[in-house]
């Protein structure tokens, strides 16, 4: 009967290829920033709720959130979460393209890119609107 001591259990294994071997290219960093943006999205879900709760409750719970909403770092939070919105639903959009066989050639490296510039373009300008608009 044979040990479990034999040569070939005393053997090293191979090790399982991780991401510091790998070369980042613009579709990995596109794919994990996807799962990113979609944890992202679910945590500025309580920036909606905690919104829709305070106007709810009544104006003074409603001008105190929206105090901190206008605030410096409330409206980073606030760019940063639009950012997500954004960039999830386009890369959404980009899996949409695939899932017809389009674009899974070396088109992919430019469909990234479209999304990674179409966020920051889509973002910046849905804020600059908000700008102009409050300021009328």
């Amino acid at each position: 009967m044979a040990s479990a001591d034999t040569e070939v259990s005393r053997r090293p294994r191979p090790l399982s290829p991780h991401l510091s071997i790998y070369r980042p290219i613009v579709t990995m960093v596109m794919s994990i920033m996807h799962r990113a943006t979609g944890i992202m999205n679910i945590a500025g879900l309580v920036l909606v709720v905690a919104y829709l709760l305070a106007l709810a409750a009544g104006p003074e719970s409603f001008e105190w959130v929206n105090g901190i909403y206008s605030s410096i770092l409330g409206r980073i939070v606030l760019v940063a979460f639009t950012w997500s919105l954004i960039h999830h639903a386009l890369g959404g959009i980009r899996h949409f393209i695939w899932d017809f066989g389009k674009m899974v050639g070396e088109a992919r490296y430019d469909l990234a890119w479209a999304t990674i510039v179409g966020s920051v373009l889509i973002t910046t300008a849905l804020w600059a609107l908000v700008v102009v608009l409050e300021n009328i």
